[in-house]
């Protein structure tokens, strides 16, 4: 079935979706995005990627397409439109075009190019995969400085998962000075005497949205966090380990650089965790 998408202000079919060659967005990634779950037909944590879209916006002296309630009723459109039930909905803004490329910013008064497509995910919260536990890999971090925004340039993320992928796992995490940054699209933690680890915020890594939803939940169901820096050796010492995403939520790890984490299978905190945070989202969703 044809997708129905969101271009600058039209509901199209995603065969008749255009945006200009000059577009910046594809030019000199210049552009944001957000990705949020839909979960029973409802948007999880929508005003937590709102908030940060206009965060990633504001750091990047970039103008906002509409309003956050704008947006919403965007979102809820296509959700009906496509008839999604699980999956995720793709938001990205761009500074949009003047007609020609240059690095210098265009005027003052370009509009932003804003699109928002859906992707059918059946069974996202019922995932094999956060059954089976994920493999991950340790990689150098080389990304720019500013990885609190959330902005395109998902090259070297993009080869992390292909590296990953040719060692016979299924992500890697990135290391910088020694330290764990996160992974290619997820925040990291690992888990060691019951206390869950995780790196503080910081430019270094993305402010995850499951991240602070995951850390309010464990805490208030009296998990011990500690936000710190830890080495990938820390984490392979662990007695369980997990990423948050807003596409997976809560994914645990059970191997790093092939060396097995407990005994080879999701652990406890992690499945818990996936647990409370589907539940608490379900019931918050909107």
């Amino acid at each position: 079935m044809t997708r129905t998408v969101y271009v600058n202000g039209e509901y199209l079919p995603e065969t008749e979706a255009k945006v200009s060659i000059f577009d910046r967005g594809f030019l000199m990634a210049d552009a944001v995005y957000e990705v949020t779950s839909v979960l029973d037909g409802k948007l999880i944590d929508f005003d937590g990627h709102a908030v940060r879209l206009k965060r990633s916006l504001d750091e990047l002296d970039m103008a906002e397409p509409c309003t956050k309630d704008e947006l919403l009723e965007i979102h809820r459109k296509l959700v009906d439109l496509n008839e999604i039930e699980e999956g995720l909905i793709y938001l990205q803004v761009t500074r949009g075009s003047d007609g020609d490329r240059d690095f210098v910013f265009p005027s003052s008064d370009t509009k932003p190019t804003i699109v928002l497509f859906t992707q059918n995910k059946p069974g996202l919260a019922d995932s094999p995969a956060a059954a089976k536990g994920a493999k991950i890999i340790s990689i150098e971090d080389i990304r720019w400085g500013r990885r609190d925004i959330k902005t395109v340039q998902l090259l070297y993320p993009s080869m992390g998962k292909m590296m990953a992928k040719k060692a016979g796992a299924d992500d890697a995490w990135m290391i910088e000075d020694g330290y764990v940054t996160e992974g290619t699209s997820n925040n990291a933690y690992f888990v060691k005497n019951g206390k869950i680890v995780t790196r503080p915020l910081s430019n270094d890594i993305l402010h995850g949205i499951t991240r602070k939803a995951v850390l309010r939940m464990a805490q208030e169901a009296q998990m011990e966090v500690e936000e710190r820096l830890f080495t990938i050796d820390e984490a392979k010492e662990a007695d369980e380990a997990f990423t948050t995403s807003a596409s997976a939520f809560v994914m645990p790890v059970v191997e790093i650089d092939g060396v097995q984490l407990g005994d080879g299978t999701p652990g406890p905190i992690a499945k818990r965790l996936r647990e409370i945070y589907l539940d608490e989202s379900r019931k918050a969703a909107i």
